[in-house]
């Protein structure tokens, strides 16, 4: 997610405001925001699931269309957003 320098302080809020909620949404086992090291204003939720239909319940809860309502307005770029699935583990 790439952020407009002066809406970061607002998403930062709604993510500290909601982030428990996130994360005791059944079925989600980890949450967590990265920042990027070189980019100040680009962030990412790294959050695992354990099942793809328990990702897609929240992706349609109202807890999930409350948040991103607030926060898609506040991007300086297109968001996207991926699901990756265990390949090797060492």
């Amino acid at each position: 997610m790439h952020f407009k320098e002066e809406n970061l302080d607002q998403f930062l809020e709604i993510f500290g405001k909601h982030k428990n909620a996130i994360r005791n949404v059944r079925g989600c086992t980890h949450l967590e925001l990265l920042k990027d090291a070189s980019h100040p204003l680009v962030f990412t939720t790294l959050s695992h699931w354990n099942t793809a239909e328990d990702l897609e319940a929240y992706r349609n809860s109202e807890l999930f269309k409350n948040v991103w309502g607030q926060v898609k307005v506040l991007f300086s770029a297109s968001p996207y957003a991926f699901s990756l699935e265990k390949f090797i583990e060492l």
